[in-house]
């Protein structure tokens, strides 16, 4: 799975932000740039972006496997993270879930029949004031997430 000439440029601006013996610094934002061209992080995209970086594909795997934010089978075009500790879920992020979840048809951790959203449970976005708190594609966040909002959200990524 080659990463894409656009995905390899904005590689190697990260990279150049480290010393050069610190390539494993860019992992993060490598696999970040492969999950948008692919749309997840698969075990050859895994080995591509580890190729890249010249680095040990299990180095790149245990970052992709760590982080919430790489997904390593394959989601939705949109995929809602939907905050649940404790704080959020005392200011509507359970009932939130639970309202995505009867509109979707979906649980946590699936994908709706269409295939165009991944629902899951997220963790704490540092939002809490603003719950019911909500992470669309793992970059942009929506606040106070009433059903009218998610509602507007769901025909918005239709």
């Amino acid at each position: 799975m080659p990463l894409s000439p656009e995905s390899q440029k904005r590689i190697d601006r990260e990279v150049a932000k480290y010393p050069p013996a610190g390539k494993q610094s860019a992992v993060i934002a490598a696999l970040a740039i492969a999950q948008d061209q692919y749309g997840w992080v698969s075990t050859p995209v895994i080995e591509e972006v580890a190729s890249y970086l010249d680095l040990p594909p299990i180095a790149v795997q245990e970052v992709a496997t760590f982080y919430n934010m790489f997904d390593v089978k394959p989601v939705g075009r949109f995929k809602i993270s939907v905050c649940t500790n404790l704080p959020c879920a005392l200011s509507g992020g359970e009932c939130a879930g639970d309202y995505l979840k009867g509109k979707l048809g979906v649980e946590f951790g699936q994908t709706s029949s269409d295939g165009r959203v991944t629902l899951i449970e997220g963790e704490c976005m540092g939002a809490c004031g603003d719950a019911p708190v909500m992470l669309v594609n793992n970059k942009r966040m929506c606040s106070f997430m009433s059903q009218a909002k998610i509602d507007a959200l769901l025909d918005e990524l239709k």
